[in-house]
């Protein structure tokens, strides 16, 4: 016994050993691709960070570059793997699946008209809703016929409106009010407006401010540990956050990243790492293997196509593939899995989806993956 207790501890280091050998032998490969100093400097992109989802576990995570182009050295230091970006439009997803979470409990009915949880503000009727109206589904699947395509955030000073006044279109709100324009269910329209209704509906459910419901719902019980929905960033996460940058690769106008109090759907901080947990909870969730936040059911129902391949929350892709896309002002992310592989990336710069694009062809060719691509 003693013999093969020692055995065992000089073979399991030399295994282990090995396969962080292929790992890092991967890496250098994808990394002779996308040419991580040249691309970077070529796009004007300061910093990305990148996670690996392989057989719905994390198989690398790897960051490059600086959280800040310009200013002091301790804003010039490297980005690691606890940096956090804004995850812009990924904010949808993960706020879906907390609404789906009490949807399967019984607290918003999928196709109900979401007036009847409203208190403070409510959809207002329009010639477009005598015979339709805006419903959880709906809201999820940007198909409620809701205005407002996105928004551009608050520089760092400015007055942060609230979400009534986000909802209403009233000063200090900058994006117009959010009213329903289409007849719902009739046509496939992007709406962060949806998701703005959808935020009010989850704080008003549970009477708890919004970025503690999603600690609560989700991100704890993920693990999800370096994410936040508290918008401003709360003063200690600043040291740990990428600044945002433009087009010509400086930093943005107006402070260093700009306030989305519009969480639900812009306002989401984050790592590529958590939000590859995210993606692996999901994957586990659709195939009965993890029930952590929704069941498999409720897993299957986001991942099907509701209109123009878009699910609940997701955008979809033949074969089963989910993801989706942020772009903030000054920062541009990724995400995309099939039912057990996957891969995250998050910028801190305007062109950063130029960046991603060569990264993801990089991997698709290293892995032999053909559903990565944005």
């Amino acid at each position: 016994m003693p013999f093969l207790r020692i055995l065992l501890l000089l073979i399991v280091p030399i295994a282990l050993l090995r396969a962080d050998d292929t790992v890092n032998d991967r890496i250098r490969k994808i990394e002779a691709r996308w040419k991580p100093a040249q691309t970077m400097a070529r796009l004007r992109v300061p910093g990305v960070s990148i996670a690996l989802i392989r057989g719905s576990k994390v198989e690398w995570v790897k960051p490059y570059g600086v959280k800040s182009a310009k200013g002091s050295k301790k804003m010039t230091e490297n980005i690691d793997v606890a940096t956090l970006f804004q995850a812009a439009s990924i904010s949808k997803p993960v706020a879906a699946v907390a609404a789906m979470h009490m949807s399967q409990y019984g607290n918003f009915g999928l196709d109900e008209d979401v007036n009847a949880k409203l208190k403070s503000w409510t959809v207002k009727d329009t010639a477009f809703t005598t015979n339709a109206k805006v419903t959880l589904r709906g809201l999820l699947s940007h198909t409620a016929g809701l205005t407002v395509h996105g928004f551009g955030g608050y520089a760092q000073g400015d007055p942060v409106p609230t979400i009534t006044q986000i909802l209403n279109g009233e000063k200090p709100a900058n994006s117009d009010a959010i009213l329903v324009d289409t007849t719902p269910g009739t046509k496939w329209r992007y709406s962060g407006g949806g998701y703005t209704v959808l935020q009010l509906m989850l704080q008003e459910r549970l009477n708890k401010p919004f970025a503690e419901i999603m600690e609560m719902i989700v991100l704890n019980k993920l693990g999800m540990r370096d994410s936040t929905y508290a918008q401003p960033l709360p003063r200690p996460l600043h040291i740990r956050a990428a600044h945002a940058h433009d087009k010509e690769g400086q930093p943005i106008k107006g402070g260093n990243w700009h306030t989305y109090p519009e969480q639900a759907a812009a306002g989401l901080w984050t790592t590529p790492a958590d939000l590859a947990r995210f993606l692996i909870e999901m994957q586990k969730s659709a195939r009965g293997e993890s029930n952590l936040v929704i069941e498999q059911k409720t897993a299957l129902e986001m991942l099907t196509v509701q209109k123009d391949r878009y699910g609940l929350g997701f955008r979809l892709k033949p074969g089963g593939g989910f993801g989706h896309g942020g772009s903030n002002a000054g920062f541009k992310c990724y995400l995309q899995a099939d039912a057990r592989n996957g891969v995250v990336i998050m910028t801190n710069a305007d062109r950063g989806m130029d960046l991603i694009k060569e990264i993801v062809a990089a991997i698709e060719s290293e892995y032999g993956w053909t559903h990565l691509k944005p």
